[in-house]
Formats: structure tokens, sequence, C-alpha cells
């Protein structure tokens, strides 16, 4: 029992010690990628654009939290008109009709095609960067002159190759990924409050 305490222990030391050291490769490596973005991000909302944010699985999760970090509130002591956001992972009903009527892997670029115009910013997180909805939502965001961003990991996969605007986490580990996509999420979207916040003061 001691020892299974012990490798217990050394299991989650290692974890934390992993995201740890992982934060400080993105303070070497994303920072300027960052700040890129949420500009890309402020400079459509002052056009009337929104933010569309789109993923599969916990990246789906994590669409629908920082839009609604958006759209609600970040901080609870900043009260603030909301700001334009939107998950393209709407309900199950859009979602389960169109794996059945057509194909799972058009519903987000189909979403997009239905919601976005060309002032918005496409937002996509992917821990791989391969899945064959994500590739397809960037081609049409591409189409439609829609500006994209894609948080992604694992070298970026393909999705890097339809979109300019990547911060790409240098990890494989998908939980290590999600972990750092949703910390750069926060800081992206207090970044832009403060920026909206300041503008109307």
């Amino acid at each position: 029992m001691k020892f299974l305490k012990q490798k217990l222990r050394k299991k989650i030391k290692d974890d934390i010690i992993d995201n740890i050291d992982l934060k400080k490769k993105i303070i070497k490596k994303n920072i300027d990628e960052i700040i890129k973005v949420q500009e890309i991000c402020i400079s459509a909302l002052r056009s009337g654009g929104k933010l569309i944010f789109c993923g599969n699985g916990g990246s789906a999760s994590d669409a629908h939290h920082l839009a609604t970090e958006l759209l609600v509130r970040l901080r609870p002591n900043i009260n603030r008109k909301p700001i334009p956001a939107i998950s393209l992972n709407l309900d199950t009903t859009s979602l389960t009709a169109c794996g059945n009527d057509y194909s799972y892997d058009i519903y987000l670029s189909r979403m997009l095609e239905a919601l976005g115009n060309k002032n918005d910013v496409l937002i996509v997180i992917s821990t791989s960067g391969n899945s064959k909805n994500i590739i397809k939502v960037l081609k049409k965001a591409k189409n439609m002159k829609i500006n994209s961003v894609a948080l992604l990991g694992k070298k970026g996969g393909a999705a890097k190759n339809y979109c300019e605007n990547n911060i790409i986490i240098d990890s494989i580990n998908t939980a290590r990924i999600q972990e750092a996509h949703i910390c750069i999420g926060h800081i992206l979207m207090e970044i832009i409050e403060n920026h909206l916040i300041n503008e109307k003061s």
C-alpha cells in the first residue's frame, strides 16, 4: 500500500511538472503568436464581427467555454456588455441531423456557412490538427474570406497548412495540449476584454 501511494504521488507530481514545463515552452515559443491573434480578434470585433469557436470532444467544450467568457463575463468584478461570440458546436439536434442526413465531416463548415460573415474570426481548437471537420471548416472560412486562427498541438497536423495564424503547442500529450489551449484562451479573452473596456471608458 505504501509503495502504491508513493507511485501515485510521483505520477501526480510528474504530470504537474509536465504542465509547468510546457507553459515555459509557450513563454519561449508562442508569445508573439498570441499577440498577433489578439490583434486579429480585436480588429474583427471593432469592425462589427464576432469570434466563432469550434472543436471536437474536449476542444468543443473549450470552444463553448471561451465563447461563454465573452458572452457573459470573464471576471466576476468586471461587468460589461456582452462581446459577440459563438461556438459552432451548437446542439445535439443540428449535430445528429447533419451526421444522419449528410456527414459529420461537414457539420462545422455547414454551421460556418450559415452563421459566418467576412468580418468574423474563426478560432479552431484541435489537439491533432488532423480532424476532417476542422480541415473542412478552415477551407470554408478561406472561401468565405473569413480570417481564421488555430490553436493546435502535435506539430499542427494538416490544419496548419490551411490557417495562417497558428498557435502550435509543442507537445504530443493530449491532456497537456488541452490545458495549454484553455490557458492561452483565457489570456486572449482577458486581453480582448481589457481592450474593449478601455476603448469605451
